[in-house]
């Protein structure tokens, strides 16, 4: 039995908070913080409503280190899990490693002043967690986290080599609106704004953004554009997947949202930059973020499928073999058992995962670790159990 702290009451922190709350015998105290109280006790009354469960509640700012260090010291949790902005990483991995405790994140460190999302400040924690006898567990959400276990399952139990990876991730539902995130909007433009990029042959390629296409007949879904970003896996999968020649990423848009988004970029509005207005310092794409949807309101609305998988080609036995491994996730299914639409249930389920199996001691060694350094297997298994069910097709 445990006792777990979680940092983040957005969209994803409701999941999370569900999940546990509906395998209440891991644990014997469950704390939920965030900067937003009202969120908070809104989930609190949720999962004693739901499920007859209490949880304790407590407000921090997540960009101060004085403040996490202080609420951590106070509850002596045996993991932090930090659902809350990438941004924030940083301050609650050294409020972590402060306080000798086990970290556990779904997306990795973005730069708030650069568009830039990467692992080497994470990864510089590397030998301080292991001297402190301490686990980091980064990206465990679905991409990354689930994608980097889908990897690793194929590389254990069906590869000699992988050669290439294509990581697909479908979005196949409707909220209803002319435009709307279905994540945070600030994170969510500005990875889809950025230059693409895909590592080939030893090295990193850049595109422009929406430069590379191509069509792909997703499961369940049907045929959708799918367009070439970098995503952050990626990163640690060129250093992990041993054979790899290649690896890309791509997502899907229809053409609502690339129409509104190209919109909004042309006049300024995706900048990240300070500028005046009416005597006031404002940054547009966080004014933006303002006037648009709160994604935790889109679950009630939203109807469709969720599809994310990985297509890895490469040799077996001396043979060319190609496998799809991939979930399904229905938006309506996932807002009846956690108020949620599926984006944020296919990363808050993993979440959960990721933190059960460190609970559990499963997936224990110190320092800082990507979801594919550990045996795939377990993981793989509570998809099935949590939620997350995953279909493999030999191509």
């Amino acid at each position: 039995m445990s006792n777990i702290l979680i940092i983040g009451a957005g969209g994803v922190g409701r999941v999370v908070i569900h999940k546990f709350a509906q395998n209440k015998e891991i644990f014997d105290t469950l704390t939920l913080a965030s900067r937003t109280l009202s969120r908070c006790e809104l989930y609190q009354k949720e999962v004693k409503d739901r499920y007859d469960v209490d949880i304790n509640i407590a407000q921090v700012d997540a960009d101060n280190v004085s403040e996490l260090v202080a609420l951590i010291g106070e509850i002596e949790p045996d993991i932090v899990l930090n659902i809350a902005l990438p941004y924030q990483d940083l301050t609650i991995m050294e409020a972590c490693l402060q306080t000798k405790t086990n970290y556990l994140d779904t997306a990795n460190y973005e730069h708030p002043d650069s568009a830039k999302f990467e692992y080497k400040e994470q990864w510089a924690f590397d030998d301080r967690y292991k001297s402190s006898s301490i686990m980091a567990l980064l990206g465990s959400g679905f991409d990354p986290g689930v994608t980097n276990v889908f990897c690793a399952y194929l590389q254990k139990h069906y590869f000699d080599e992988i050669h290439t990876i294509d990581i697909l991730d479908c979005n196949g539902g409707d909220h209803g609106y002319p435009f709307a995130t279905n994540f945070n909007p600030e994170i969510n433009l500005r990875e889809v704004s950025s230059k693409g990029r895909y590592w080939e042959e030893g090295k990193w390629i850049e595109t422009e953004p929406m430069e590379i296409k191509m069509v792909w007949d997703y499961p369940q879904i049907g045929k959708k554009d799918s367009y070439l970003l970098y995503h952050e896996e990626m990163e640690s999968l060129v250093k992990h997947i041993k054979g790899l020649k290649r690896i890309r990423f791509f997502m899907t848009f229809g053409e609502s949202y690339l129409t509104h988004m190209k919109c909004l970029e042309n006049v300024g509005m995706l900048g990240i930059k300070e500028v005046e207005h009416n005597g006031q310092k404002i940054v547009p794409i966080q004014f933006l973020k303002t006037l648009l949807p709160d994604p935790s309101t889109l679950g009630c609305r939203t109807k469709g499928k969720t599809n994310i998988g990985v297509v890895a080609k490469g040799l077996k036995d001396g043979k060319e073999v190609s496998y799809y491994l991939y979930n399904v996730c229905d938006h309506e299914e996932t807002f009846k058992e956690t108020l949620s639409q599926a984006v944020s249930y296919t990363t808050g389920v993993p979440a959960f995962i990721g933190a059960k199996l460190m609970l559990e001691n499963i997936w224990k060694e110190g320092g800082v670790r990507n979801m594919e350094q550990f045996n795939p297997d377990p993981f793989m298994n509570e998809l099935n159990i949590q939620g997350l069910p995953w279909e493999l097709k030999k191509l």
